[in-house]
């Protein structure tokens, strides 16, 4: 089985990348320590501060559904839509 990579991307509303980001930064180290983690790597950009993209590999697509229900993800969750005016999940696999 291959690892199931995620790349997800939010873009915080006007007058809140600020505080979308460090909502998004206390997401970091709680899903590292989960089971199945690889990698979960958290990126903001230069040319909009505003834009927000994580890189993630799972060990398996079981684990990474694990994680969308843990409860710090669901906090998260309830939260989003006052912080980002939108996102999108991209959801593979690494093509050998």
């Amino acid at each position: 089985m291959k690892p199931l990579t995620v790349v997800a991307t939010l873009k915080a509303k006007p007058g809140l990348e600020s505080k979308l980001g460090e909502a998004l930064k206390t997401l970091v180290p709680i899903t590292r320590a989960e089971k199945g983690c690889m990698n979960y790597d958290m990126h903001q950009s230069h040319e909009d501060p505003g834009l927000f993209v994580f890189h993630e590999n799972w060990v398996t697509r079981a684990d990474w559904e694990a994680h969308m229900k843990a409860p710090h993800l669901v906090a998260f969750a309830s939260a989003q839509p006052e912080l980002a005016a939108s996102w999108q999940l991209f959801v593979g696999e690494k093509v050998q």
